[in-house]
């Protein structure tokens, strides 16, 4: 086989699986773009969660019995050993191959990939408790970790790892699917996802693979990660509307919000799809990543944000002019949406106060890993009815950014192609141009 890429050759997307906080599905999904329904809520008891206003999107509708019932209901017996970060990854997974509709009989399993991006994940405080409390009694009412080994150890769950490590949803999804192709799974926060499906084309491209399933997944109002944001990163409040508290690109923007999701999707190769009469949802064109910092260490978001652009541009064979509309990272805080915008000004020129902006976070708050892909099906979904989804829950675009943000309702466009921009607190970045497809 060859073991260079081939720009030429055309990788498509077929199938889309979609656990979000505002709906489960694509067809959910996109309409809850057309409403402007937000999945985030406030939560109780208010001790959960070191989120202001107890505010959080969870994947309201999948629980471990549902995932039995329905989501998981095939694999339902491995559930055990799933964490659940696992469990949203898989599902979202086998959704997106049922979408993509697939006779799985006819296809060379050898001819098959997963790559698959997540968060670090962690078990839950009551988990360990119980291992934990074996470490301390009256003689020694304090925890010392030199009883953990005789004492602690001995009382976890044999399994206990296998429910926690990041690359689980790739191998789960490759033994459930038979998928005997290159696998591989990316832990990079936010730009996960890209990074992900970036590989996967490559992957098609030096034709080492005809499919790829392709997903990331994040929990972040798990309650160790929750008490982490809480003091590391600024999350936003409204107090008079708290699920409308994100508000990308707006002058009264004041942070993000915790949630989770899993998003799958099926890559293939252009003329593998058309010759099985695929339904395709979009072409993936470009693909750039980045990873910018100064001297004393810290990110430079700006850089890496346009070295990602102009590189996923330069792959596609496309200029600025050429790009209907930005699917920005939208991050909702004030530096962190002032720096990209600069970036959008370095990358696109005149262009970048007339090309359409859109920040999608309101609806789903940030995910951590889940989230690029997730705001890349949504533009997906929007533009197969000829639309731009809007910046939930501004109202206000921040003048001084530049930016020609889209709000109040999806807007019609003729132009399909947008580009997807993700990046992380350290500096990673990545950009997708795609070219998605009418219904």
């Amino acid at each position: 086989m060859p073991n260079s890429t081939d720009p030429s050759r055309g990788v498509v997307i077929t199938g889309l699986g979609v656990l979000t906080p505002q709906a489960i599905g694509s067809e959910a999904l996109a309409q809850s773009l057309r409403t402007g329904r937000t999945g985030l809520r406030q939560v109780d008891p208010p001790h959960a969660f070191a989120a202001p206003g107890n505010l959080i999107g969870a994947v309201w509708e999948f629980t471990e019995e549902t995932a039995k019932k329905e989501y998981l209901k095939a694999h339902r017996k491995h559930i055990k050993v799933m964490s659940r970060d696992v469990q949203l990854g898989v599902a979202s997974a086998m959704m997106a191959l049922e979408d993509a509709a697939i006779a799985s009989d006819t296809l060379d399993r050898e001819r098959i990939g997963v790559e698959f991006g997540s968060n670090l994940m962690f078990s839950t405080p009551d988990y360990l408790a119980g291992p934990a409390g074996k470490c301390v009694d009256e003689e020694h009412p304090e925890f010392s970790i030199k009883r953990w080994a005789p004492r602690g150890m001995p009382e976890m769950e044999p399994l206990w790892m296998l429910k926690y490590l990041p690359n689980m949803p790739a191998c789960h999804v490759g033994i459930f699917t038979d998928s005997r192709g290159p696998n591989n799974s990316i832990t990079c926060d936010e730009v996960s996802g890209g990074l992900a499906m970036g590989e996967a084309a490559s992957i098609i491209r030096r034709d080492s693979a005809d499919v790829m399933i392709v997903g990331s997944i994040g929990n972040r109002v798990h309650q160790i990660k929750a008490i982490h944001a809480g003091l590391w990163d600024t999350l936003g409040s409204d107090p008079e509307h708290p699920d409308q508290a994100v508000k990308p690109y707006d002058v009264r923007r004041n942070g993000h919000a915790l949630s989770e999701a899993g998003i799958a999707m099926v890559l293939e190769g252009d003329a593998f799809a058309r010759g099985r009469g695929a339904r395709v949802l979009g072409t993936v064109l470009g693909t750039g990543s980045s990873c910018v910092a100064g001297r004393d260490g810290r990110p430079d978001y700006r850089k890496a944000v346009a070295n990602a652009m102009t590189k996923a541009m330069r792959q596609a064979g496309l200029t600025p002019a050429d790009i209907g509309h930005i699917n920005g990272h939208g991050f909702a805080t004030p530096l962190h949406d002032a720096q990209e915008a600069l970036a959008i000004h370095d990358v696109f020129g005149q262009h970048a106060g007339k090309v359409p902006v859109t920040g999608l976070k309101g609806y789903h708050g940030s995910p951590g890993a889940a989230g690029g892909l997730i705001e890349t099906a949504m533009s997906l979904l929007a533009l197969r009815q000829g639309e731009i989804p809007q910046t939930l829950n501004t109202t206000q675009p921040d003048a001084s950014l530049g930016l020609n943000v889209v709000i109040g309702e999806p807007i019609p466009t003729d132009n399909p192609v947008f580009i997807k921009v993700t990046f992380t607190l350290i500096g990673q970045a990545v950009a997708t141009v795609i070219r998605g497809e009418p219904a």
